[in-house]
C-alpha cells in the first residue's frame, strides 16, 4: 500500500532514454501503487493538445493503460506544460488538479504542487509566469497554427536557458519563509514539490510545529520519487 509522486521528467524526442525509463516506470513500480501523482514537467514543453507529437499519443496510452489497471493518476501543471488541457488528460485518463492540492493519504495531510511559485526571490520569472497563465494571452496563443506555436515555444525556452545561466543558484531556489506561509496557509506538515530539480529533505518548522519539505528530482539520468505509505514517506532515487 503506497501512493507514489514523480514530477519533471521533461520528456522530448531528443531523450529516448527517459521516455523508456518512464514507461518501465509505468509498467513495472506504478503498477503495484494506490495511486501516481505528476507534479508537472512531465514534458519539456507544450504548445497545444492538438500537437500531433507521435510521442504524446505513447505517453497518453502508457498512463491510460496504468488508469485501465486500476492505479489513478493525477496531474498538476508545470511551468513548462502548463497547457496541458482537458483533452489530453481524458487521452491518458488522468485527473488534473489545482496547482496547490491538499491531500489526507494515511492519515498524513499533506500539500502537493509543482513548486515554482514557492520562487519568490526569482521576481523575473514570476512577471512572465504571470503574463503567460493570463486566460487571454493562453487562448490567443493556442488559436495560433502549430508551426508558429513551435517558434515561440522554442525561443521561450531559449531565453529562459539564457536568463537561467546568469542567475544565482539561490534565486532559483525555493524561498524558506514562502515555503513556511505556503505550509501554514494550508495547515500542513508536509509538503511534496519538484520544479528545482534539487532532491532532498528538509526539516522545518511550520504553524508551530516540526514540519517537512520533500523535493523531487528530476529525470536526467535516474528515475526520482517520492513513496508514500502507512510505514512513512521515502525519498527514492532508481536506474532506468
Amino acid at each position: 500500500m503506497a501512493t507514489l509522486f514523480i514530477a519533471d521528467l521533461h520528456l522530448q524526442t531528443e531523450e529516448p532514454a527517459i521516455t523508456a525509463g518512464f514507461l518501465r516506470f509505468l509498467q513495472g513500480e506504478a503498477r503495484h501503487a494506490d495511486a501516481l501523482y505528476i507534479l508537472g514537467d512531465l514534458f519539456e514543453a507544450w504548445i497545444g493538445d492538438d500537437d500531433p507529437n507521435p510521442l504524446h499519443r505513447e505517453i497518453a496510452y502508457a498512463i491510460n493503460a496504468l488508469v485501465n489497471a486500476g492505479v489513478p493518476c493525477f496531474f498538476i501543471h508545470g511551468n513548462r506544460d502548463f497547457l496541458i488541457g482537458k483533452r489530453f488528460a481524458r487521452e491518458c485518463g488522468m485527473t488534473l488538479l489545482a496547482e496547490e492540492t491538499v491531500l489526507d493519504l494515511y492519515g498524513r495531510r499533506m500539500l502537493i504542487m509543482h513548486g515554482d511559485t514557492l520562487c519568490t526571490d526569482d521576481t523575473g520569472y514570476l512577471a512572465f509566469r504571470a503574463k503567460v497563465h493570463t486566460p487571454w494571452i493562453q487562448t490567443l496563443f493556442l488559436a495560433l497554427p502549430l508551426f508558429i506555436r513551435s517558434r515561440i515555444a522554442a525561443k521561450m525556452r531559449a531565453g529562459s536557458k539564457a536568463a537561467n545561466s546568469s542567475k544565482s543558484m539561490t534565486i532559483m531556489d525555493v524561498n524558506p519563509q514562502a515555503v513556511v506561509q505556503m505550509m501554514e496557509k494550508h495547515r500542513v506538515q508536509w509538503l511534496i514539490h519538484g520544479h528545482t530539480h534539487r532532491p532532498d529533505m528538509h526539516p522545518l518548522t511550520a504553524n508551530g510545529e516540526p514540519a517537512q519539505r520533500v523535493v523531487l528530482g528530476a529525470w536526467h539520468e535516474q528515475g526520482s520519487m517520492v513513496k508514500v505509505s502507512p510505514e512513512g514517506i521515502e525519498l527514492i532515487a532508481f536506474p532506468f
